[in-house]
């Protein structure tokens, strides 16, 4: 019996891990990977793929002569098909090929079975949950089921996908640092997408960055301004942005960084309401309004746990947040106490993600992959970072009210405000980069009194 309560006990951390909150280390879960559909599958396919000749030539015997007639069918379609495939993960493995007319493409391909499997994977899930429930009453993890029926299909349509990458690049075709790999749209279907090949290291690589001379601190700028115009101005944003599925590289004819951007199945979609919420609670804590920060997180479900959740959104403790979390970067010990006061609050953590809305918890999840980014280049969040946030709220707020507004004087006026609100912001950043090269100046000037240059 105790065995099991065990067993239950890691499953319930697992989902409470999965849901934004990270203790113990910087390793980050993904609530997808919960449940046996995300276990286990990253068992590499017999051979090489041509779309529903997946499932034949994975029992087929090989090197026979079924298989190899299988195999020739594929070269109907490319010049060369790389067998080792690039990536594995859980539902689907990704493959290098040329096509007849020498374009290299990457061949992303669904795992056998998911599709048949899944559904019982879910209610296995269902099952462990209540069993959960059981055990431990104040933990409520039934979002997690709902959250997995939900957004598992998505994942399994990669035409879904395909269209979400079509989407989110000319959403933000004015970044000329993102780079979305281009869709074969004749070669694709639902369990098969073929796409532009691009290649480059993982963001989190820094030693790959080093050697290619790209600056780290200029990437994670890039990736946060990328974020934030997802999250405040469109509400739009691709949910998992963990190493795989961001890379970075020099363009090959500008030479200028790159951030590329793979694996679209899953994005979560904001109304207005919350998008509008969230713009407001962000610029709250960054300008250190704490009553506004009190409406906004009860605005979006916190409740009394208002505190919890500020410091959940800002990965800070309750002292930060009240001193401005742009004041001074995370320290290590700040860092540590909030992992180990994490183990602390995790009921409180479970009604609260129980409470807030459904489109809160894949943002929990984003922020906290993106946190693991610039935890492992050593570029946590800044007053910079901080500054690029609140305009893209500033610019968003300024839209939803013109929208809203017949009057060419009031959407003049708001135009005004958005600019003079812009322009502070830029001038705050400008003495705040003054402040910076004067500190800077003042330590080369201790450093060379401390150590003079021998004559």
């Amino acid at each position: 019996m105790a065995r099991k309560a065990l067993k239950l006990a890691s499953w319930t951390s697992m989902a409470l891990a999965a849901s934004g909150i990270y203790f113990y280390s910087n390793k980050y879960l993904d609530p997808n990977d919960f449940g046996a559909v995300r276990v286990g599958r990253a068992v590499a396919t017999t051979a090489v793929i041509s779309y529903d000749y997946l499932t034949s030539l994975k029992s087929v015997p090989y090197g026979s002569e079924e298989y190899l007639q299988l195999r020739s069918k594929i070269h109907d379609l490319f010049q060369s098909f790389d067998d080792t495939p690039l990536g594995t993960a859980s539902l689907a493995q990704v493959h290098k090929a040329v096509l007849h007319d020498g374009r290299t493409v990457a061949v992303k391909v669904q795992h056998p079975k998911v599709r048949a499997q899944s559904s019982k994977d879910i209610l296995l899930m269902e099952v462990l949950i209540l069993a959960v429930k059981q055990l431990f009453p104040e933990f409520e993890f039934m979002w997690l089921v709902d959250e997995a029926k939900k957004n598992l299909p998505l994942e399994l349509d990669f035409l879904n996908e395909g269209r979400n990458a079509e989407k989110v690049s000319q959403m933000l075709k004015h970044f000329d640092f993102l780079k979305v790999p281009r869709i074969h749209w004749d070669l694709s279907t639902e369990r098969v997408l073929l796409m532009e090949f691009v290649d480059g290291g993982q963001v989190n690589d820094r030693d790959y960055m080093e050697r290619n001379k790209i600056d780290v601190n200029e990437i994670s700028r890039h990736l946060g301004k990328m974020y934030s115009e997802m999250i405040f101005v469109n509400g739009f944003v691709h949910c998992d942005p963990h190493p795989g599925n961001v890379l970075v590289r020099k363009h090959p004819g500008t030479g200028k960084a790159e951030i590329v951007l793979l694996d679209h199945g899953l994005y979560q979609v904001l109304t207005e309401e919350f998008r509008l919420n969230y713009c407001h609670l962000w610029q709250s804590l960054i300008w250190t309004d704490m009553k506004r920060v009190k409406e906004y997180s009860q605005r979006l479900g916190a409740g009394d746990l208002y505190p919890l959740f500020a410091c959940m959104l800002t990965a800070r403790s309750w002292d930060s947040v009240n001193r401005g979390i742009s004041q001074a970067p995370v320290t290590a010990t700040e860092d540590l106490e909030i992992r180990n006061n994490a183990a602390n609050y995790l009921p409180q953590i479970s009604h609260l993600l129980n409470h807030v809305p459904r489109q809160m918890l894949l943002i929990l999840k984003t922020n906290d992959l993106l946190r693991g980014i610039e935890a492992a280049l050593g570029t946590r969040a800044s007053a910079s970072s901080f500054l690029n946030m609140s305009r893209c709220c500033i610019r968003a707020l300024a839209e939803h009210k013109k929208k809203n507004t017949c009057s060419f004087f009031r959407r003049t006026q708001i135009s005004f405000s958005e600019a003079f609100n812009l322009w502070q912001i830029n001038l705050h950043e400008l003495i705040l980069r003054v402040k910076g090269l004067k500190l800077a100046d003042r330590v080369l000037a201790l450093i060379c009194w401390l150590f003079p240059a021998p004559l």
